[in-house]
């Protein structure tokens, strides 16, 4: 397996005071065990295709060739949706340097935009900028009544016929939605189609934040020359326990799954999921949208706080350390010791550091990340461990099954769907009111 789970810095038995009692875990992974019963049920009666998606091949050689129409003569492509249509594909873009602070200037053309987040002034400048000629544009919404990506589409085909452009957008727009119900509306195909663009289908058994599997997360994958089988294949290294009927406590999604719904029932209100690499930023924030949307219903779930170390030991370590003992930690760290440029002996000296000498950047940030886990643990701070061998397409596609399967089996254990998101919904429709209101 390219992950390695541990919780033992999580228990009373290890940790003391603050950590977890076993027989408060053996009582949650009896819940969990359950859950995992009506989790094979969805497997064996199809009701959730998500568990099928691992295993599923046919759908490469669309989103290959879609990845290859966009990039085609283009320098710049850009995908408009926002959430769940978007942070999955934004994580594993970050494989090929997306968003990564100063590496992501230097990215091989055609460079990727995920434009999520519906800022005026922000949409505006980068539609002043980029080179709309040589720009493919990927609007997704998985109902196509999302309202920022309506706008952004509709920006969008504005600014193509100021430019000259708006005769064929066909040639720059590709339209990813559920298909046409029978007698139903879908605003993204009605804005699109009559203009001659062309739609991938989106899963309609899979919902936005479980979607990066499908072509939703694969498609900016493909473009960036990402190795999308072997994302499924590590998605089926995580899936693989479950598939071999093992128990609560041998499976690695299902053991996190009782961690966090144990630590719920204790009082922790708060989980903190602390990567240290640049490379999974955008992971820790798809995480926090899988888990607040998914488990946060009827009084049930935990606050999802993300993290990237070393830089956040200096901005939040001190309030985890000696703040409110509410919290539960998960340290993912991944393979980096002996990388990174070598520390010089004489600067080293020179700088009051000699035990830097000799030693590279992640050397440091290996002891970091180890050193953080421990410390939370010496202070009574339940901690989980995630250490990544090689943080590669497989070991990614394993640590997102991973967390899909964890969050499914949480919201069965916790009594809550873990699939719709009914209060988002609410405010949704309120929105849509005050614009129309002026």
């Amino acid at each position: 397996m390219a992950l390695q789970q541990s919780i033992e810095l999580a228990l009373e038995s290890r940790i003391g005071e603050g950590g977890l009692p076993q027989a408060a875990l053996d009582e949650a992974l009896a819940k969990v065990g359950e859950a995992m019963k009506r989790l094979a049920d969805d497997d064996a009666s199809g009701r959730l295709p998500l568990l099928h998606m691992p295993r599923t091949t046919d759908d490469l050689a669309s989103i290959r060739e879609a990845a290859a129409f966009l990039r085609d003569d283009a320098t710049d492509v850009v995908f408009l949706g926002t959430g769940g249509s978007s942070l999955g594909g934004q994580t594993l873009a970050q494989l090929r340097d997306y968003a990564v602070p100063g590496a992501g200037r230097f990215t091989e053309s055609p460079r990727v935009h995920f434009l999520d987040n519906l800022d005026p002034i922000t949409f505006d400048r980068i539609l002043h900028k980029l080179p709309l000629s040589a720009t493919k544009f990927v609007a997704i919404s998985k109902s196509g009544g999302t309202g920022e990506t309506l706008m952004q589409t509709i920006a969008v085909l504005t600014a193509l016929e100021r430019a000259g452009l708006r005769s064929h957008p066909n040639d720059l727009f590709l339209g990813l939605s559920e298909p046409r119900r029978d007698g139903g509306r879908n605003a993204l195909r009605d804005l699109l189609e009559p203009e001659g663009v062309r739609f991938l289908d989106h899963h309609t058994g899979i919902g936005g934040r479980y979607s990066v599997l499908t072509n939703v997360g694969l498609l900016p994958a493909a473009v960036l020359g990402l190795d999308i089988a072997a994302i499924r294949d590590g998605a089926a290294d995580a899936y693989a326990p479950f598939r071999a009927g093992a128990a609560a406590k041998d499976a690695p999604a299902a053991l996190g799954a009782a961690l966090n719904v144990a630590m719920a029932k204790a009082g922790k209100g708060i989980t903190v999921a602390m990567a240290y690499a640049d490379r999974l930023e955008r992971f820790t924030r798809w995480w926090v949208q899988l888990w607040a949307e998914s488990v946060g219903k009827n009084g049930h779930g935990t606050q999802p706080v993300a993290a990237i170390g070393p830089v956040d030991q200096h901005s939040q370590l001190q309030l985890y350390l000696a703040g409110p003992n509410d919290k539960l930690f998960t340290v993912l760290t991944t393979d980096v010791a002996g990388k990174g440029p070598l520390m010089d002996e004489k600067l080293a000296r020179r700088a009051g550091e000699p035990g830097f000498g000799g030693k590279h950047i992640g050397d440091l940030v290996a002891a970091q990340g180890r050193a953080t886990a421990d410390t939370l643990a010496r202070n009574g701070r339940p901690t989980r461990q995630i250490h990544i061998e090689k943080l590669d397409e497989r070991a990614v596609g394993a640590l997102l099954m991973h967390f899909m399967l964890e969050t499914i089996l949480a919201g069965y254990a916790m009594g809550v769907d873990p699939f719709d998101q009914p209060a988002v919904e609410e405010g949704k429709i309120l929105a849509k009111q005050y614009l129309a209101q002026g």
